[in-house]
């Protein structure tokens, strides 16, 4: 097969078309002003992205309440103060034909020290393991709490509209607020939100049938939802197919598998498609388009993933930022498989310490090289990224949680 299946255009059920099956992944960027708004750095990297050939991009998470914050940089819409600047990071998107969804979120319990003195989530069940030094323990939500946040998350997609944004997503997954309200592990209500499946996707089908109505049926609204979250009694795969099948009779216009979250995270690994097992079985489970990301750096995976699955697009990440010509390149036979650069500090004990956390560092100062209009560096210094991380979150980020 060659690599025109990537150029077919995608029709959505409810008319949009998107012009081709590669889409930029969201990624942390944290390049938001000292007031949470979207930079002009913003706006041109996702203008690089535009004119290198996706066919839509995700932004980084765009949280719905500024008390809570998944990490410093974060761009947080609440109301149309920002109307303008988001104005401009939508056309940047647009640019090319191409899409800009914004992917809405909440960090619940997934809030760190370094922002959240208490954070709240469905139950108050702390981030266990060595990443949970870096978080303080969450308090359980209220009622009305819960009815208020799910009301944010629609305000925040109806000012994505008005702003010029082509579609939503509800993050769903990595052990956000909506995938903890999801999960029998970090989720023990006792009411209506909590217990069985059914109510503990409440929240979820709220957020999505609330948008719905305000955004209208012909604005996509996607999904990021966990595979798994790789915990015994967390949210299992079984899990994840009913949520799925759920959302699919309710008309959502796109589903993003991935998995993981801070406890196992499994989202920042370096393997090779290490979801698309997943997404192909789901994906013949249902008709909304299902579209995977994870692991996408050679040619022939993402053409045989168009081709030999029912996966309908894949996202890229990391070799997005590190080249965003990569669309255009695959087009014109000029790309050359991608290998990503393994971050050392050379020291075992320390490199094991701070994990992929060092990762999302090192690539949201290449964004923000995009956002400046200059060239990603490529390196395997892991000095660089570490200390941007101890300057925004201390030192305390990185010590082992006691047992």
């Amino acid at each position: 097969m060659t690599v025109e299946k990537l150029f077919e255009p995608l029709e959505l059920s409810n008319g949009v078309t998107i012009k081709n099956r590669l889409y930029k992944g969201a990624m942390s960027e944290g390049m938001a002003d000292g007031n949470h708004r979207p930079t002009e750095a913003l706006v041109n990297a996702y203008q690089h992205w535009a004119d290198g050939g996706i066919g839509m991009a995700l932004t980084g998470n765009v949280m719905v309440d500024r008390r809570y914050l998944g990490e410093p940089g974060n761009v947080v819409v609440e109301d149309e103060r920002d109307l303008d600047i988001l104005k401009r990071w939508a056309e940047a998107g647009k640019r090319n034909n191409s899409h800009i969804w914004m992917q809405i979120n909440h960090p619940g319990k997934q809030s760190p020290k370094s922002v959240s003195q208490q954070p709240v989530a469905p139950s108050a069940i702390p981030i266990n393991g060595d990443a949970g030094s870096g978080f303080n323990p969450p308090r359980e939500m209220t009622l009305n709490e819960i009815k208020e946040t799910i009301e944010r998350f629609v305000t925040t997609a109806v000012i994505a509209k008005k702003a010029g944004f082509t579609g939503v997503q509800i993050h769903g997954a990595h052990g956000y607020l909506v995938s903890q309200f999801l999960s029998a592990r970090d989720n023990r209500r006792f009411d209506e939100y909590g217990g069985t499946l059914d109510k503990r996707m409440k929240f979820l089908v709220e957020i999505y049938t609330g948008m719905r109505e305000a955004l209208g049926e012909e604005f996509p609204i996607s999904l990021k939802i966990n595979s798994t979250d790789f915990s015994d009694k967390g949210f299992s795969l079984e899990d994840s197919i009913t949520v799925i099948k759920k959302m699919d009779e309710l008309g959502i216009d796109h589903i993003e598998i991935s998995g993981g979250d801070y406890e196992k995270p499994e989202m920042m690994g370096d393997g090779e498609v290490y979801f698309l097992d997943y997404a192909k079985k789901v994906s013949d489970m249902v008709e909304v388009p299902i579209s995977v990301i994870g692991g996408f750096r050679k040619q022939q995976s993402m053409i045989d993933a168009i081709t030999e699955t029912n996966v309908s697009m894949i996202g890229i990440g990391r070799p997005l930022v590190l080249n965003p010509e990569l669309p255009n390149q695959l087009r014109e036979g000029t790309y050359e498989d991608v290998t990503l650069p393994r971050l050392t500090t050379k020291v075992k004990a320390l490199d094991k310490m701070i994990g992929g956390f060092v990762g999302l560092a090192y690539y949201e100062q290449q964004i923000r090289r995009l956002g400046n209009n200059q060239k990603p560096v490529v390196h395997t210094n892991a000095w660089s990224p570490l200390f941007e991380l101890a300057k925004t979150h201390g030192a305390k980020a990185f010590s082992k949680r006691r047992r």
